[in-house]
């Protein structure tokens, strides 16, 4: 059964992430030194919104009653017991992989604690996009389309940097790799299978949602798997909607980027997931957060964890997940695509520089060729104030 929400959780949690990278910039260039700056500015600005945005008409409280809504509304569409409480990862995990400060969360824990506050970390951006980037995705909720995995159901919302409010109406990109550790939509060595020309048109896992007056959008997708030097992390976007293209198919494409980012997974939580089917059918090298160079490298300035709850007594009950991040409406990013989606298929971009962070499976789970626009995607659902 596809859930679809009639409320859009305000995720003001966890501002976390990093940039999108799968390449390193050297201490110095231009590249690091323009997101050394941001960092500065970013983390000084964030954390003079927090007492605004706790005094702003509610936002609180209304992001918690949202978050304790959505979680209620998915147990009762997959069957689960409502009005129990939330299963949640220890407090070592909780105090050590993410910095929560809900350190004394236990299964007992109510869920209007669970819900509520806002920290002030920060999504740090970056001047690459990784080498799995395909312009112009569907507009839609639901990506999972035929991929297996633990459902995962993310809420994200943007604050401007500068003037501490909620960025309405910018579009985020979403996307990550399957189960197996393979990303739809780019044929490449290290991506699966590079002879199958079909993965150019396939869409798994990617979709761009719009966000709402409160500066949140959602996505119901399956929990990313991992590939070959790299910790599991989901990729981020934001586009301007000034300049965009919605075309005819319910793709979206603009050029004014304005951030780009990941985020992460406690390893608790990574492990717990890999040890079920099909993570587990994974021949690619698993490489853990501690091992991973970029997550190190930002996590001396960033907590670039999301936060989450199980949904129910079992990892296959599906887990949510929320974070916050922080953009420069006034800086824009260069970025260029592997590919792009159009409405006759995928078409790839022969001077994308593609290189770095690829995986070494064979690809052999979930790839599918169709190049249609999925059924039961559909369009961001409404939200209410």
């Amino acid at each position: 059964m596809v859930f679809l929400p009639s409320t859009i959780v305000l995720a003001s949690v966890l501002l976390a992430g990093l940039g999108s990278a799968h390449t390193h910039h050297a201490v110095g260039s231009p590249e690091y030194v323009k997101r050394a700056n941001f960092m500065k500015t970013a983390k000084r600005s964030l954390g003079d919104c927090q007492d605004q945005l706790r005094k702003r008409g509610g936002v609180y409280d209304r992001g918690r009653a949202r978050r304790e809504a959505l979680a209620d509304d998915i147990r009762s569409v997959r069957g689960l017991k409502r009005g129990v409480p939330y299963k949640r990862d220890l407090d070592t995990a909780l105090a050590t992989d993410h910095q929560s400060n809900l350190t004394g969360v236990t299964n007992n824990t109510d869920a209007s604690t669970l819900f509520s506050g806002n920290t002030s970390c920060v999504l740090a951006p970056e001047v690459t996009q990784g080498p799995y980037y395909v312009d112009g995705e569907y507009v839609r909720w639901d990506i999972r389309e035929d991929q297996e995995g633990v459902d995962l159901y993310v809420d994200a919302q943007v604050i401007d940097v500068n003037t501490c409010e909620p960025v309405s109406d910018v579009y985020i990109d979403f996307w990550h790799a399957n189960a197996t550790g393979v990303y739809s939509g780019v044929v490449a060595s290290g991506n699966g299978n590079s002879n199958d020309e079909g993965n150019l048109n396939s869409t798994f896992l990617r979709g761009i949602q719009p966000t709402d007056s409160d500066g949140v959008a959602q996505w119901l997708t399956v929990f990313p798997g991992h590939y070959t030097s790299r910790a599991t992390h989901i990729h981020l976007m934001t586009y301007t909607s000034t300049d965009g293209n919605m075309s005819a198919n319910g793709t979206y494409a603009s050029e004014t980027v304005t951030h780009v980012g990941q985020i992460f997974f406690d390893q608790d939580l990574i492990s717990e997931v890999e040890a079920t089917s099909p993570y587990s059918i994974n021949t690619q090298e698993l490489t853990t957060n501690d091992e991973d160079s970029i997550l190190g490298e930002e996590a001396d300035d960033i907590d670039p964890f999301v936060e989450y709850v199980l949904l129910g007594d079992d990892i296959s009950d599906g887990v949510m997940a929320w974070t916050a991040f922080g953009i420069d409406l006034t800086d824009t990013y260069s970025v260029t695509p592997a590919a792009t989606l159009t409405e006759d298929g995928g078409v790839e971009n022969e001077n994308s520089g593609m290189g770095g962070g690829m995986g070494s499976g064979d690809g052999a789970s979930g790839m599918p060729s169709g190049s249609g626009m999925p059924s039961g995607s559909g369009a961001m659902p409404s939200a209410s104030a």
